[in-house]
C-alpha cells in the first residue's frame, strides 16, 4: 500500500475478457492493510480472485512459487504490487503467444520514477531466443510464461537467494523455452519507483549480490556447453550483478569490506572469466574485471575514478589504424602489468575513433584472445548449481 491500489486497477481495465483471466494474490504477511484490500479486490472483480495470507517469508520467492502451485491457466504473469500493467498487455502478450506458439513472451517496459531496461525494445519479435536478441539484459520475472513449461521441467524461484532469484527463474526459462516473443510496441509494464526507497532489488547486503552472480553462472555453466554461446550469456551476470561491485561504491567501502569483495569474487573470476568473455565487453569494463581477476585492488580506484568522472580516453592507434588501444589509467605501466589487449577496442568501439580501419583489429583481438586462451589451465565441468 498504496501501489497496490493502482496496481489492481490496472489488473481491473485489462481488455482481455475476465473469463480467461485468474488472479492469486499472495499477501506475504504485510501490516499495512494489503490483506484486506486484496479482499475488498476479490469481492467485487469480474475475475475469480483467490486471496492467500501467510506469514512473511522474507522475499519474493515463497509467495510466488505459493501463487504458481495454485494457477491453473495455460499462461502465468508475475505482477509485483508496486508495478502496473498497461490496459492491453496481457490480451496481446496471450495473442502472440498463441500465434507463434513460444513458451515466453516480454512485454515492452516503461519506468515511473525508475529506469527500465531498454537494449531489447528495437522492434517486435514473433520468436528469438536469448542467444539472438539482447532479452538477457532483461530477467526480472515480468514476462509470460507458458505453464505447461514450468510445470514440465519443474521450475520453481530458489527460495535460499534474497535477491537475483528472478534472474535464476527468467534465464531457465529462455534456455528451455520453445522460442520467446518480445512485445516492443506496446507499452505492457510499468515499472514504479518507489518513493520510499525501499524497493527490494535495492536494498540488501552485497553478498547477496554474489550469491546471484554465483547461482546465474552456474545455471549457464550447467545448462549451456562451453563456447562463444556460454560466453555471450556470461556477460550478463559479469557485467550487470558482479561489475556494480566494483564501481563508486567501491570507492566508499572501507578494506575490510573492499578486501571482502575480492575474496567472494575470486572463485567466481576462477571459474567463469576468460579472453572470450572479456573482449564482449568495453575496454573499460574489461580492465576493472581484469583488475578484480588478477587481485589488484589497488589499481582499481584510479580507473573507477576517471569512468565516474566520464573522462574520455586516449585513442592509441597502432598498424596502420586497425588496433585502437583507449588508454585507460595503468596503460603500459610497467608496475601494473596490464596485458595491452585488455585495452584493444573491439570494433564496435573502435569505430568511434577517426582513423579506425575496422576488419583486421577484430581478427587481432580475436587471435590474441585465443592465445591468452590456449595459455590458460584447462579447468573442470561445473556441475553444482547455487
Amino acid at each position: 500500500m498504496p501501489y497496490l491500489v493502482e496496481c489492481l486497477a490496472s489488473v481491473e481495465r485489462q481488455t482481455l475478457d475476465p473469463a480467461r483471466m485468474e488472479v492469486i494474490a499472495v499477501d506475504d504477511g504485510s501490516a499495512d492493510g494489503t490483506g484486506e484490500c486484496l479482499e475488498e479486490f476479490a469481492a467485487r472483480a469480474a475475475m475469480p480472485v483467490t486471496v492467500i495470507r501467510q506469514e512473511n517469508s522474507g522475499g519474493p520467492s515463497g509467495p510466488r512459487n505459493v501463487g504458481l502451485a495454485k494457477a491453473t491457466g495455460r499462461y502465468v504473469f508475475f505482477l509485483d504490487a508496486d508495478d502496473r500493467l498497461g490496459d492491453e498487455a496481457l490480451e496481446r502478450m496471450v495473442a502472440m503467444a498463441d500465434k507463434n506458439g513460444t513458451d515466453v513472451v516480454l512485454g515492452k517496459v516503461e519506468g515511473i520514477n525508475r529506469k527500465p531496461p531498454t537494449s531489447m525494445w528495437g522492434r517486435t519479435l514473433d520468436r528469438t531466443d536469448v542467444f539472438s536478441s539482447n532479452i538477457k539484459f532483461t530477467l526480472s520475472a515480468q514476462k509470460l510464461f507458458r505453464r505447461a513449461l514450468l510445470e514440465r521441467h519443474d521450475m520453481r524461484f530458489d527460495e535460499s537467494l534474497w535477491t537475483g532469484e528472478d534472474a535464476l527463474f527468467t534465464m531457465e526459462a529462455y534456455l528451455r523455452a520453445d522460442g520467446v516473443s518480445v512485445v516492443a510496441d506496446y507499452p505492457c509494464y510499468y515499472l514504479v519507483g518507489r518513493e520510499d526507497g525501499k524497493h527490494v532489488t535495492k536494498s540488501g547486503s552485497y553478498t547477496l549480490r554474489f550469491d546471484s552472480a554465483r547461482a546465474l553462472m552456474n545455471l549457464i555453466a550447467d545448462m549451456v556447453p562451453a563456447g562463444p554461446r556460454r560466453d555471450t550469456l556470461m556477460v550478463r551476470p559479469f557485467l550487470v550483478t558482479l561489475l556494480p561491485q566494483f564501481g563508486p561504491k567501491f570507492l566508499k567501502d572501507d578494506e575490510r569490506i573492499r578486501q571482502h569483495k575480492m575474496e567472494l569474487a575470486a572463485p567466481l573470476m576462477a571459474a567463469h572469466w576468460n579472453p572470450e568473455v572479456a573482449r564482449r565487453l568495453r575496454v573499460h569494463e574489461r580492465l576493472r574485471l581484469h583488475l578484480v581477476a588478477v587481485r589488484r585492488p589497488e589499481l582499481l580506484p584510479e580507473v573507477i575514478e576517471f569512468v565516474r568522472a566520464k573522462k574520455q580516453a586516449d585513442a592509441l592507434l597502432e598498424k596502420r589504424g586497425t588496433r585502437v588501444y583507449l588508454a585507460y589509467p595503468h596503460f603500459r605501466s610497467k608496475p601494473a602489468g596490464v596485458p595491452d589487449w585488455i585495452y584493444l577496442a573491439e570494433p564496435r568501439e573502435a569505430r568511434a575513433v577517426e582513423g579506425y580501419r575496422e576488419d583486421a583489429a577484430g581478427t587481432f583481438l580475436r587471435r590474441a584472445v585465443r592465445k591468452v586462451r590456449r595459455s590458460l589451465p584447462t579447468r573442470g565441468v561445473k556441475t553444482a548449481a547455487a
